[in-house]
């Protein structure tokens, strides 16, 4: 069954709650407040299922709003997610204010469909409601409520005349509503909190994406935290899940009245991010004051409000009737995506100003001018071109699956698929990068990695790490990524830790090639008795620090081998005395300090030194005073 959501309009006691009653058989007015004084206050809910034209049934929620002006920002909270609205205008007073106002942010909010009421038929003549009619026709024509395409229909909530023909063409309209998808992300702005005895805390909202079922894990939003959904109701009827398009009861378990308020928002938990800042496309109606930059506004995005600060990317101001983009920087944090819409009022004194809709969530960092024509193209692109503007916005820090479900709103699968049909966009892992800037980021390595080699000839390469740390704000996967291309394409070669240039490494002039084969003989030759390292460095042609990158090349290679800090034996000596060992064995399978010394013929300096090196490489094992050997 398909569900819409229908919203009314207009202005103080024209009749939006005796018209919803008439239609449904519910009072919408449910605060005794609102009985006792004969007003609507805050936002009231009914519904009412329908057989549209080819015999679909339709469940019509019903969100009925206030009238007064005092009320206006009870009104917003109600119409920010409906399919149509009902314009109620009264015959017997025409069009008034909160007619024109609640007109113009049902536009902002770009309201696709809906039909014109006039109410209290009954009051009038004949004559007098073709007039009215005319003066309607005249407000509306060339809005989505021009006559040209949405119905004006006279009735009577007192009499029931015309009520009839208003739900024929209700079922028509919200026939042409398209469905909404319940396997899109879940979302729920909530409009009301209270408790329920015997259940606990239970919120309302309209569910505007998504779908939600009982014992599901929910995220509250801007709180971060999670919670369980103990039950579900659907219209006041209980029910397994809640689709979108649905008026909405949560029972949530883990939360009381008190941490939750009025425009909050439920979501699917561990995907999204609550933000302050947003980019926007903003437009100014015509006859109010110009809007300057810096100004304070009081922001309005489904049931959630706030004030802001207006921060303008090109100009001073935005005059009365034009479009501007800009920044909205809200006091609260809030979980808004692209595409929503929003209402902007006046800081005071408070009266509707405008409205836009959300380009961008998490406000990226750009050169004022490109930023600009970045925020055009999400404006003005398809979803396709939006998500190539964010991947190339990244540069070379990639966009990640993560971040690009958080700042869309979109299914995993649906982002999958348009980053793989972009030809010049690579995949590094979850993280997806531009082409220019994979190979902004290759020339950087091959560059940085060519300047090492030219400062450091005597090092083999330079560590994977610090290459890295060269480039801090790319991901590790997208420079693994970048590395695994360049070996891949032989422009760069990887031993263990070290990168370097293929090709490339130790260069030696010719007095660091006789320092090396110095080095190297005096160890080789000496076997188990070897020199001080630093008495063999003492004497080589060059100075104290290329002899020190000498040594620790032919450490890296294993020619030479540390057992301690003072002592360096060569790699054949050392295996040498492994076979020494290993025939030991055969005679005894145990041996002693003494026992050692005169078995290779060296002193306690050396034999202490050399036992516990051959402790750590599990040759031989300390037991007492002894080693046995393994």
């Amino acid at each position: 069954m398909k569900s819409v959501i229908v919203g009314t309009a207009g202005h103080i006691d024209h009749g939006k709650t005796a018209l919803v009653k008439a239609l449904t058989g519910i009072d919408a007015d449910r605060l005794a407040e609102e009985k006792r004084r004969g007003i609507t206050i805050d936002i009231g809910f009914a519904h009412l299922q329908l057989a549209g034209p080819d015999g679909e049934p339709l469940r019509l929620g019903f969100v009925d709003v206030p009238g007064h002006e005092r009320f206006v920002r009870n009104m917003l909270a109600g119409v920010g997610g409906i399919d149509l609205v009902l314009l109620v205008i009264a015959a017997d007073e025409s069009i008034k204010p909160q007619t024109r106002e609640h007109f113009e942010i049902c536009r902002l909010l770009n309201i696709p469909r809906g039909i014109t009421v006039l109410t209290k038929a009954d009051l009038v003549d004949r004559e007098t409601l073709d007039v009215v009619r005319l003066e309607v026709e005249d407000f509306l024509r060339g809005s989505f409520l021009d006559t040209g395409q949405a119905p004006i229909v006279p009735v009577s909530s007192l009499t029931g005349a015309g009520i009839a023909d208003l739900k024929r063409e209700l079922a028509r309209v919200a026939a042409e509503v398209p469905a909404k998808s319940a396997a899109s992300v879940f979302r729920l702005p909530i409009d009301r909190v209270f408790t329920m005895k015997g259940f606990g805390t239970v919120i309302t909202g309209t569910l505007i994406s998504g779908a939600v079922r009982k014992e599901e894990e929910v995220e509250v939003f801007p709180l971060g935290r999670r919670a369980r959904v103990r039950g579900v109701q659907v219209h006041n009827r209980p029910a397994e899940q809640a689709a979108a398009g649905e008026r909405t009861a949560l029972n949530l378990a883990g939360f009381s009245p008190d941490d939750l308020v009025r425009g909050m928002t439920l979501a699917a938990p561990g995907l999204f991010r609550s933000t302050s800042r947003l980019d926007v496309s903003l437009a100014l109606l015509a006859g109010v004051r110009p809007l300057k930059d810096r100004a304070r506004v009081h922001f309005h995005a489904y049931t959630f409000e706030t004030v802001a600060e207006m921060v303008l990317y090109e100009g001073k101001e935005v005059k009365p009737g034009q479009s501007a983009l800009a920044q909205l920087r809200l006091q609260e944090s809030t979980l808004l995506f692209p595409g929503d819409r929003f209402i902007l009022r006046q800081f005071s004194p408070v009266v509707t100003i405008g409205g836009g809709v959300v380009l961008e969530n998490q406000p990226q960092r750009l050169p004022k001018t490109a930023y600009r024509t970045w925020l055009t193209t999400l404006a003005d692109g398809s979803r396709a071109s939006a998500l190539h503007a964010r991947v190339v916005a990244r540069a070379e820090r990639g966009l990640t699956l993560s971040d690009a479900i958080a700042r869309t709103g979109w299914q995993r699968a649906e982002i999958e698929s348009l980053l793989a049909a972009m030809p010049d966009v690579g995949r590094a892992g979850p993280t997806w990068v531009h082409d220019a800037a994979l190979n902004r980021l290759r020339a950087g390595t091959h560059t940085a990695l060519d300047n090492f080699h030219t400062q450091n000839p005597l090092s083999p390469g330079m560590s994977r790490e610090e290459l890295r740390k060269r480039f801090p704000e790319v991901l590790p996967e997208v420079f693994e990524h970048v590395l695994s291309q360049l070996v891949q394409e032989k422009k760069l070669e990887l031993s263990g830790e070290l990168a370097r240039l293929a090709g490339r490494g130790v260069v030696m002039k010719d007095e660091e090639a006789e320092a090396k084969k110095t080095i190297e003989s005096a160890f080789s030759t000496a076997g188990l008795k070897v020199p001080y390292l630093k008495d063999v460095l003492a004497g080589l042609p060059v100075d104290k620090a290329r002899a020190q990158k000498i040594v620790t090349l032919l450490l890296r290679d294993k020619v030479l081998i540390k057992v301690s800090d003072e002592l360096v034996f060569h790699r054949q000596a050392l295996d040498g005395l492994r076979k020494l060992v290993a025939e030991q064995k055969k005679k005894t399978p145990k041996i002693d300090v003494g026992a050692f010394k005169d078995m290779i013929g060296v002193t306690r300096k050396y034999a202490i030194p050399l036992l516990e090196y051959l402790d750590r490489e599990r040759v031989t094992r300390r037991v007492g005073d002894q080693r046995e050997i393994l």
